[in-house]
């Protein structure tokens, strides 16, 4: 695992590339192996047997002890924290499963949602296929941090702060059913824009 971790740090995100790098001095010094006679690094079946063994569950409690370290880094409960939910794009070079093809980035990838807190600081990560989560998805993520946070702070208020792929009837049930507060962007379409054109045209005048 610590040579999986320092193939990433260094760039390299493949598991195939372990190919080469099982032989590179630098690796091994790395791990407290000798350049010259030490034994080579781990293979790749290796490596990919270690990243396919965990099962949901472990990748559950995961998640939780992400949370549980995020928590602990703060002397004392805050009296609110903000929480911003991010799709980003993370394109692949190889026939990774789950793996799907994202007309707007013109690439194969994932889409991991990734929530971190008003100061930057890591919340929580979920790796998905690249493609735009549906209302019930983009609901259940935050719902387990959510929960998962106030299992450490419980009278620590949340604000959620979203793109408008957050802004669906699942999410916006959610927040007014746990007491959250939430700045959502809104997508446009026809009926949008009939609704608030009054409005936008006083503001541009203002």
């Amino acid at each position: 695992m610590r040579f999986r971790i320092m193939m990433i740090a260094a760039g390299y995100e493949d598991g195939n590339d372990v190919t080469d790098l099982r032989h590179d001095p630098s690796f091994k010094i790395a791990l407290e192996r000798n350049p010259q006679t030490g034994a080579a690094l781990w293979s790749k079946p290796t490596i990919s047997r270690m990243e396919n063994l965990p099962k949901a569950h472990d990748l559950i409690r995961m998640g939780q002890e992400v949370v549980r370290f995020y928590c602990q880094s703060f002397a004392r409960a805050p009296g609110q924290i903000v929480l911003g939910i991010h799709n980003t794009f993370d394109a692949v070079h190889g026939h990774q499963q789950l793996r799907l093809f994202n007309s707007h980035d013109d690439e194969y990838g994932f889409q991991p949602i990734v929530v971190f807190d008003g100061d930057g600081r890591l919340v929580g990560a979920l790796l998905r296929p690249a493609r735009r989560p549906k209302g019930r998805e983009s609901a259940v993520h935050p719902l387990r941090l959510i929960r998962e946070i106030r299992e450490h702070w419980p009278k620590t208020e949340m604000l959620l702060r979203a793109d408008s792929h957050c802004c669906t009837p699942e999410v916006l049930e959610l927040c007014d059913h746990l007491g959250l507060r939430y700045f959502f962007g809104l997508a446009r379409n026809v009926r949008l824009q009939e609704q608030v054109q009054t409005l936008a045209a006083s503001t541009m005048a203002r």
